[in-house]
C-alpha cells in the first residue's frame, strides 16, 4: 500500500514529535524487563511448554475451523496489507511485499470488519486469557525476516500453525540458540524478546495465527505488566498503526 505525496510529508514531522516520549518509554521498559523475569511464574526460556497453557488444546482441536476462514481470506491475498504498510516500525524487518497481514486485533484494539469476515476464529481468540494481538502472518515463499528481538517481555508470543510448506526443515524459526518447525494445528510459545529469526526457503505460502498473550506472572508484577501494557496501549506506534488500518479499510470500501 503506497503512501501519498501528504503521508510522506506529515511522516517525518510525526517522528520528530514522537521521539522525545518513544526514548523515555524504551528507557523506562528496558527496566521493567528485570522485574517482568524476575515474576514470571514459567520461568524465562526462549520457547515454553504449551501443557502450561489452557487455551491451547481448545486451539488447536478447532486449528481446521481457523484454516477455512484464513483461506476465504487467501482468496484476496493480493489486496492484504503488508506488514509495514500497517506498523511502519516493521521497515526495519521487511520493506517487499512477501509478509502480508489480516488482523483481528492489533494491541487489544478490534479490527471490527476483519472480524465479521472471521467469526470462528475470533470467538476463539476472544476467549484466550489476556491476549492482545492476534493475525493471519502470511509468508511468501523465499521470505527471510532477519535476526530482531520485540519490544517487551510482559507478552509472549503464539503461532498457530495453518499452512505449513514442505520440506518442513526449511520453513523453521530461531529463538535464542534454538531452533524449531511449525507444524500444522499446533501451537509454538516463545519470548520474542530473545534474538529470533524467521526462514521460508520453501516454494510454498507459510502461514500462522500470530498471537500476543500476557506472559503468566506472580504479583505484583501481574499488575505492574497491566499498566504498562496499557501504556504501551496509548502509544504513538500503536496509535499510528490503528490510523494506517482504518486507512487500508477505507481504502477496500472505495
Amino acid at each position: 500500500m503506497g503512501q501519498t505525496k501528504e503521508e510522506i510529508a506529515v511522516e517525518p514531522k510525526r517522528k520528530r514529535k514522537h521521539r522525545p516520549s518513544v526514548a523515555i518509554g524504551f528507557w523506562i521498559i528496558k527496566r521493567l524487563e528485570n522485574l517482568i523475569r524476575r515474576y514470571s511464574i514459567l520461568g524465562n526460556p526462549p520457547f515454553f511448554d504449551t501443557r502450561d497453557f489452557s487455551w491451547v488444546p481448545t486451539l488447536e482441536a478447532n486449528w481446521e475451523v481457523v484454516r477455512r476462514e484464513l483461506e476465504q481470506v487467501l482468496q484476496d491475498r493480493e489486496r492484504l496489507p503488508n506488514f509495514q504498510d500497517i506498523s511502519k516500525d516493521q521497515r526495519s524487518l521487511t520493506q517487499d511485499d512477501l509478509w502480508k497481514t489480516f488482523f483481528l486485533y492489533g494491541y487489544g484494539y478490534k479490527m471490527e470488519g476483519n472480524c465479521k469476515l472471521c467469526p470462528e476464529t475470533t470467538r476463539l481468540v476472544e476467549s484466550i486469557p489476556g491476549m492482545y494481538t492476534a493475525f493471519f502472518s502470511i509468508l511468501a515463499p523465499g521470505k527471510t525476516i532477519r535476526e530482531h528481538r520485540g519490544p517487551y517481555n510482559g507478552l509472549l508470543r503464539a503461532h498457530l500453525g495453518l499452512i505449513v510448506p514442505e520440506p518442513r526443515e526449511n520453513c523453521r524459526i530461531r529463538v535464542g540458540d534454538q531452533i524449531r518447525q511449525w507444524e500444522p494445528g499446533k501451537c509454538m510459545i516463545f519470548d520474542d524478546t530473545y534474538r529470533h529469526q524467521v526462514w521460508n526457503e520453501t516454494d510454498g505460502t507459510r502461514v500462522v495465527l500470530f498471537l500476543d498473550v500476557q506472559r503468566p506472572l506472580a504479583w505484583p508484577g501481574r499488575l505492574l505488566n497491566k499498566l504498562v501494557l496499557q501504556l504501551i496501549r496509548w502509544s504513538p506506534f500503536i496509535q499510528d498503526a490503528r490510523r494506517n488500518h482504518r486507512a487500508w479499510e477505507e481504502g477496500l470500501e472505495r
